[in-house]
């Protein structure tokens, strides 16, 4: 590794070189986030994954950055343009904004204005003009330039082409560019305004209609929201700035005198910025506004999925899991604890008293012949009314859930549930993902895309490869930290496993397929094509329910078992005993472990594991109930207060589901007495949540909730109500704050 990235990325980030070096070797030879951050303490100094991660990034981007570099040095070298001093600007560069603001004057380019007038001959005369001799006379100096073949035809058209020969030079220029962008920046602003014949269209885009706001201040959610609008052709946006303070900017760089020859730069300048620089600027800007709201709505869905994936589980239980349905009934399936599809049919609850009277029967005499313990409910269409009948059967001791569904479908239809389920329709594939998604969401929910659950805000806006390494990097860091089942596991739980990866998954699950279930962690060197570098990586991130060596069930890596072993003899008991008791457990005095191969920080996690052996790290399960009686959104009233679970976390607000087939929305101004800088500081995905009514739009189906207390103080009158509506940002920060209309 580059010792400038380690320096680098050290200062950066304000890790020590050692950690970042460490960290670095760790990586290159295959280590992945969650092993690094678990089992090398020692190397790394303790990083956590954040930590690991951002190291990771960073080192690819400066690799990157030195890629595109390379690239520029060999496109100029091989144009004979390469002097000393440029290579060193080049070599120096530390952004790629600045490495290609250098490389924009020796950039292939379309033929331009400047291009032809070079070929007419010209640039001389540019360049005695834009030395700004007090003495020259631009018109004398042009004479000499206007030929008899008509090449250049006058006077006027040769100080027109000189003047474009400058004004590409100005445009070219890496520090006006620099001090432009900067401008724009700091005090540019966002513009946008309704495409005209467009209102209706573009209704749900109604707070941008005639909308400013600082481009340095601008959320992510409405930088989002507003390109959207635009690439829907419902409005126009731009980013705009003093133009007179970019033209001091300017000229103030450029300019050198009050001479004839400074009086044509000066129109050379307000020329270069109207036509090329003003524009290729904002384009740049809006480009770096995108990255940055990328970056945040990227963040945001990885911690909503975070929050999803480590819900709480309801675990190994016996569950009949119901996906509702109206004309063509409700599909119902009972998986055993290990979530195996034992039966599955359908049931009618609204078409006929006879048809309920007969459901009613079989739901009974399922729930004994398969000893149910839960029944789940996917919150689709007439999910209330299966609810409403399921408890009306007064079910002793089976508890009724209501699951998320989002994403079933999805499931259902994909290539994983047809190789899981091939003798079965989309219908009965779906329940099953309802049960199982109650037993172990995570485990469940791997299986289907991120962006097809829903948890994000403008994922399909975003820049979708940096969006899969983000989710993809949520879904691994889950996976390792609650650990994994190795004889029940499916093929794509097992993929995210530290080290294995899809084949070395279905190799496995072929394998336990082959020669039964592992008995053993070390049973997986038997495993074709898993070698050691991978037995490293995944070891300890697999469990063995029920194994010989009781540390087949815990976080214990097998590297250290050694470790454990002399601990064990040392206190004259066994591994068994020294996990299940205590006082035995007290008597460990870990400095006396130290050594080359384990330092303190992997025995202190070894004597906390040892103390609870595979410890599931989500919190307990608990069920939430919707308030009797409301079933749709028309049963809703202003004032009425309810009990909902958190289905989506914005920078804006968050959703919540309260039982009526639509989310509701609470903004973040609503969400407590207190001002909230984020949303995330006081809800997480799947949480239970008190809310009251605020409104309800019954023709746009959109319900405002609040999580207050007490009221919120009334906004102060507006002045110049008529006037149009100007950046005017809410203490929270969540938008253009008008009747509590909220952007889906």
């Amino acid at each position: 590794m580059d010792p400038r990235y380690i320096l680098k990325v050290s200062q950066e980030l304000n890790f020590r070189e050692k950690q970042v070096a460490a960290t670095a070797v760790l990586l290159a030879e295959g280590g992945t986030v969650p092993f690094i951050s678990r089992y090398r303490k020692e190397a790394t100094g303790s990083l956590d994954e954040v930590a690991i991660t951002q190291i990771r990034d960073r080192l690819a981007q400066l690799k990157e950055l030195d890629e595109r570099r390379a690239t520029v040095l060999e496109s100029i070298d091989k144009q004979g343009k390469l002097t000393d001093e440029l290579k060193e600007k080049i070599s120096a560069a530390e952004s790629m904004s600045v490495l290609e603001d250098l490389y924009l004057p020796y950039k292939p380019k379309r033929r331009t204005r400047a291009t032809i007038a070079k070929e007419k001959g010209l640039q001389p005369l540019a360049q005695v003009i834009f030395e700004q001799n007090p003495t020259l006379e631009p018109r004398l100096e042009a004479a000499k330039f206007v030929d008899a073949d008509k090449k250049v035809a006058s006077v006027e058209e040769a100080l027109a082409g000189a003047r474009d020969i400058i004004a590409e030079w100005v445009n070219e220029d890496a520090p006006a560019r620099a001090k432009i962008r900067e401008l724009y920046l700091e005090t540019g602003k966002f513009e946008s305004k309704l495409i005209k014949g467009k209102e209706q269209e573009a209704a749900k885009y109604k707070d941008y209609f005639n909308w400013q706001e600082p481009v340095k201040t601008a959320a992510s959610h409405r930088v989002l929201a507003m390109r959207r609008a635009e690439k829907e052709e419902f409005l126009m946006l731009r980013i705009i700035v003093d133009n007179a303070a970019a033209l001091a900017i300017l000229k103030g760089i450029f300019l050198k005198g009050l001479g004839a020859a400074s009086q044509q730069v000066d129109m050379a300048l307000e020329d270069s910025y109207k036509r090329l620089l003003s524009l290729s600027i904002e384009t740049e800007v809006r480009l770096i506004t995108k990255h940055t709201a990328d970056a945040e709505a990227i963040k945001v869905f990885a911690n909503n999925l975070r929050q999803l994936l480590m819900a709480s589980a309801l675990g190994q239980k016996n569950v009949l899991a119901i996906d509702p349905g109206y004309r063509t009934g409700c599909k119902v399936v009972c998986l055993n604890a290990q979530g195996k599809l034992q039966e599955h049919g359908v049931i009618y609850i609204s078409q006929s008293e006879a048809q309920r009277q007969e459901a009613e029967d079989n739901v009974k005499k399922l729930c004994v012949k398969h000893k149910i313990d839960c029944i789940a409910i996917g919150n689709g269409t007439a999910s209330r009314e299966t609810e409403q009948f399921v408890r009306s059967l007064k079910l002793k001791d089976i508890q009724t859930v209501m699951v998320n569904e989002s994403g079933a479908s999805i499931y259902s239809a994909s290539d994983v549930a047809r190789e899981e389920f091939a003798d079965y329709d989309v219908t009965v594939r779906g329940a099953v993902s309802i049960g199982r998604r109650l037993q172990d969401p995570l485990a469940e929910l791997v299986k289907i895309d991120p962006k097809s659950i829903g948890v994000g805000q403008y994922q399909h806006d975003v820049d979708q490869p940096k969006l899969k390494q983000g989710l993809d990097d949520t879904v691994v860091s889950c996976v390792n930290q609650v650990g994994v089942e190795l004889n029940s596991a499916s093929k794509q739980l097992l993929m995210y496993v530290s080290g294995l990866g899809p084949a070395l998954a279905q190799a496995i699950v072929s394998f336990r397929d082959l020669n039964g279930a592992f008995k053993s962690r070390e049973e997986l060197k038997q495993v074709p094509k898993l070698g050691a570098k991978a037995f490293e990586q995944a070891g300890g991130f697999l469990r063995i329910r029920g194994a010989k060596n009781p540390l087949d069930t815990s976080a214990v890596h097998p590297e250290s078992y050694w470790i454990i072993e002399r601990m064990a003899k040392d206190l004259g008991v066994s591994i068994a005993q020294l996990m299940a008791d205590e006082a035995v457990r007290g008597k460990i005095d870990v400095h006396k472990y130290v050594s080359d191969k384990a330092g303190l920080p992997t025995l202190l996690d070894i004597k906390e594991e040892l103390a609870k052996p595979g410890r599931d790290p989500r919190a307990k399960f608990e069920a939430v109930e919707f308030k009797e009686g409301v079933l749709t959104i028309e049963d809703l009233q202003p004032g009425m207060e309810l009990t909902g679970i958190v289905t989506n976390i914005t920078n804006f607000g968050c959703f919540v589901d309260v039982g009526v087939h639509q989310d509701g929305m609470v903004h973040v101004s609503e969400m407590a007495d207190q001002y909230v800088k984020s949303p995330t500081d006081v809800v997480k995905v799947q949480q239970r949540v008190k809310v009251k009514v605020l409104e309800v739009d019954l023709p746009r189906k959109r319900i405002s909730l609040s999580m207050r207390s007490k009221p919120r103080d009334p906004m102060p009158p507006k002045i110049n109500a008529g006037a149009p509506v100007k950046s005017s940002q809410p203490k929270n920060d969540a938008g253009p704050v008008r009747k509590q209309i909220y952007r889906w």
